[in-house]
C-alpha cells in the first residue's frame, strides 16, 4: 500500500461520508513526499481532532510506514472545501 492509499484509508474510515474526502501527492523532492487531504469543513473537526491528535496520529502512522519501506519523509497537509 503506498502512502496516499494509506492516508486515504484512514482519513476515510474517521468521516461519515468518505466522498468528501479528496486525496493526492501534490509534491515530491529529494527529501519529502507532500500528501494534500481536502476534506469537507463539516468534516474538518473529526480528522483533526481535539488539539490535532488525530491528524498527528495519522502523520505518525504514515510516517512509520514510510520509513519501514526505505521511503521519504511524509508531509500531510489539510485543507478544507
Amino acid at each position: 500500500m503506498n502512502l496516499v492509499e494509506l492516508t486515504g484509508f484512514l482519513i476515510r474510515n474517521i468521516v461519515n461520508d468518505p466522498d468528501m474526502v479528496s486525496i493526492k501527492q501534490i509534491a515530491e523532492d529529494d527529501e519529502y513526499v507532500t500528501i494534500e487531504v481536502l476534506v469537507d469543513e463539516s468534516v474538518m473537526g473529526s480528522v483533526i481532532g481535539k488539539k490535532g491528535a488525530i491528524i498527528n496520529a495519522i502523520r505518525t502512522l504514515v510516517q512509520a510506514s514510510a520509513y519501514a519501506n526505505g521511503m521519504k519523509k511524509v508531509k500531510i497537509n489539510i485543507d478544507s472545501f
